[in-house]
């Protein structure tokens, strides 16, 4: 039997409890085209990402395993949102450039007032934590099958019986997280700023 409990707070949560908000830079140019492809082989490389505040309706989370284009396997807990609104998003992927050495990209996007939107958001990552999180009529040890409140990426490969966890809404502030993959079926960045620069700049 689940646990259910109708409003809950953590002051400080790591993996698998309640997911902020990614977008590497490809889905950020990619957004304008609307439905975005949930399925590819991801790089094999985890960035890092932030966001001052998340809340969202129709969450879902559960594990899967997502493939590197080398072969890799890697286990992640999949965040799912039907609808989010996220403010001071940032994200860092540090990548090594040939004879120039070590570089940073970054995206930033939802400051000054005006939040990110997004639909349909899956998120794949290994690490979590927030200062503060609430989930709304939680269901905490539901079956991946019985998912009802979120839903599971199609995409995703997962055993129906496993360890799940939904809730109504959520809301977080100051997260952090360590991501694999994020997709999305639309993307709304308002102020987005996307650059490269020399050195390491992680956002947190």
């Amino acid at each position: 039997m689940s646990q259910r409990i109708g409003k809950t707070h953590w002051k400080r949560f790591a993996m698998g409890a309640v997911p902020t908000v990614a977008a590497t830079a490809v889905v950020a140019v990619s957004m304008a085209q609307g439905a975005l492809a949930a399925s590819f082989s991801i790089s094999g490389s985890a960035f890092k990402v932030s966001a001052g505040s998340l809340s969202g309706t129709g969450f879902a989370n559960y594990a899967t395993v997502d493939v590197a284009k080398n072969g890799k396997h890697i286990p992640v807990s999949v965040s799912a949102l039907d609808d989010a609104t996220i403010t001071d998003m940032c994200q860092s992927v540090p990548v090594d450039i040939p004879v120039l050495g070590t570089y940073t990209m970054t995206l930033k996007a939802g400051g000054s007032g005006t939040p990110v939107k997004a639909k349909n958001l899956f998120i794949d990552m290994t690490d979590l934590q927030a200062k503060k999180g609430t989930f709304n009529n939680v269901d905490i040890g539901v079956a991946t099958g019985s998912i009802t409140k979120g839903h599971v990426n199609p995409k995703d490969r997962v055993d129906p019986d496993n360890y799940a966890q939904q809730a109504d809404s959520i809301e977080i502030l100051e997260a952090h997280q360590r991501v694999w993959a994020t997709s999305a079926g639309t993307f709304e960045l308002s102020g987005l700023h996307m650059n490269i620069a020399a050195g390491r700049h992680d956002c947190f």
